[in-house]
């Protein structure tokens, strides 16, 4: 191979780690999953005795606890996750300089300049996989390919503690047979589309006439035609993480919202990217609007403005406009997401005629001082205190005078 790239992948991440501390859960069906109370009680991760119950991600507890009644469930403990992250990230270094973190629990690594020190990449990966488990205490699948993209297919097809190697002569034999939502990138909206084109395996995808693909889904369907013949030429990128490409909330709410409801989370969403964005030092031009319902379907949609903001006022304008024109106010929704693109830091700033747009900017800094000095809760929007809202309205200000309180709640 002219390029050897590892794709290491934990094994049912978040259940490994609490099964790695406590050697009671070892070999039992351990659940990780939020909060039934608050709607967040959805599966995050399942070890891999719960899912041969039927428990996956994206179940909720109550489908979870049907399906597994012996369950052993565990609240997510994210800063956990996040230690046993950097210490699997240590690990990789050892191994080599270019390892670049796809997600908390996978990271690719290039080794094509390990092979005279540490020898061939399955030696590597063996190397890895057995120091992981010594000193990390949980097992991980490694693929193995010329390519990002082969090397990710790879770990997918062996799993738990999978080793796998992936080459472009095995792609006709060994992917095309796949159903095309088994390739990396095509998601349940594109395996949709490409039903609609009689493109069912990933056979199909890679023999389909590209100038097809690219009129219907523009330079992305020349993309999926490329991935679908195993060809990736993005390289092993260190750097990734530092280039901020956006900042984004997203929340999953405690009950189906509909409408008016929904312009109440979105102020509240605004209001924390845009303090986000003014710590960083960042502005941003576009913003980015998911949507989902209780049935897991998924919108997404975007709209960039004309100028660079960091305001919460212009981020929530964005988010109106597109929640109207694409989501029925019949359809109710589940989780909201909002995010702010396009970024850049330290921008010049024109100064408006009457000097509107500035109020609002030293409006919203003072409230960045306050909520540094004395907290997040300590002050925010009145509509936060509706029914509609979600973070601060289960933990209502004391100082909040009772007239005021009942008069918002009863609204």
């Amino acid at each position: 191979m002219s390029r050897a790239i590892l794709l290491v992948d934990m094994n049912a991440f978040f259940a490994s780690v609490h099964q790695a501390l406590d050697p009671a859960l070892r070999g039992r069906p351990v659940i990780v999953a939020g909060d039934p109370a608050r709607r967040h009680g959805v599966v995050l991760a399942a070890s891999y005795e719960a899912r041969a119950k039927g428990v996956k991600t994206g179940l909720t507890v109550a489908e979870a606890r049907l399906a597994c009644p012996e369950g052993i469930f565990i609240k997510p403990q994210h800063e956990l996750y996040v230690d046993f992250s950097a210490r699997i990230l240590r690990i990789l270094h050892d191994f080599t300089p270019l390892v670049e973190p796809f997600s908390i629990d996978e990271a690719f690594l290039d080794v094509t300049g390990c092979y005279k020190l540490l020898g061939s990449p399955v030696e590597i990966a063996r190397q890895l996989k057995e120091r992981i488990r010594r000193e990390v205490g949980i097992t991980c699948s490694v693929g193995i390919g010329p390519n990002k993209l082969l090397a990710k297919m790879a770990a997918e097809l062996q799993k738990p503690d999978g080793l796998t190697v992936l080459t472009p002569e095995d792609v006709p034999r060994r992917l095309w047979p796949l159903p095309v939502r088994e390739l990396f990138g095509v998601g349940p909206r594109y395996e949709e589309h490409l039903r609609k084109l009689n493109i069912h395996t990933i056979g199909d995808l890679a023999n389909f006439p590209v100038d097809i693909l690219k009129r219907r889904f523009g330079v992305y369907g020349e993309t999926l035609w490329l991935f679908a013949r195993g060809i990736d030429h993005s390289p092993v990128d260190p750097g990734s993480l530092k280039q901020v490409k956006s900042i984004g909330q997203q929340i999953t709410l405690p009950r189906d919202y509909r409408g008016e409801e929904i312009r109440v989370v979105l102020w509240e969403l605004a209001d924390r990217v845009a303090r986000r964005a003014r710590v960083g030092g960042y502005a941003g031009k576009t913003v980015i609007l998911s949507l989902k319902d209780g049935h897991f379907n998924w919108l997404s949609r975007r709209k960039t403005l004309p100028c660079y903001t960091s305001l919460a006022e212009d981020i929530h304008r964005a988010a109106m406009d597109l929640l109207e024109r694409h989501w029925s106010p019949r359809w109710p929704v589940r989780l909201v997401g909002l995010a702010l693109g396009g970024l850049a830091a330290r921008l010049p700033e024109q100064l408006t005629l009457f000097g509107q747009r500035e109020k609002r900017q030293k409006a919203e800094q003072v409230c960045d001082n306050i909520k540094k000095r004395y907290g997040e809760k300590v002050i925010f929007r009145a509509v936060s205190l509706t029914r509609a809202g979600v973070f601060y309205a289960a933990e209502p200000p004391d100082t909040a005078p009772s007239f005021l309180m009942k008069m918002l709640r009863d609204r």
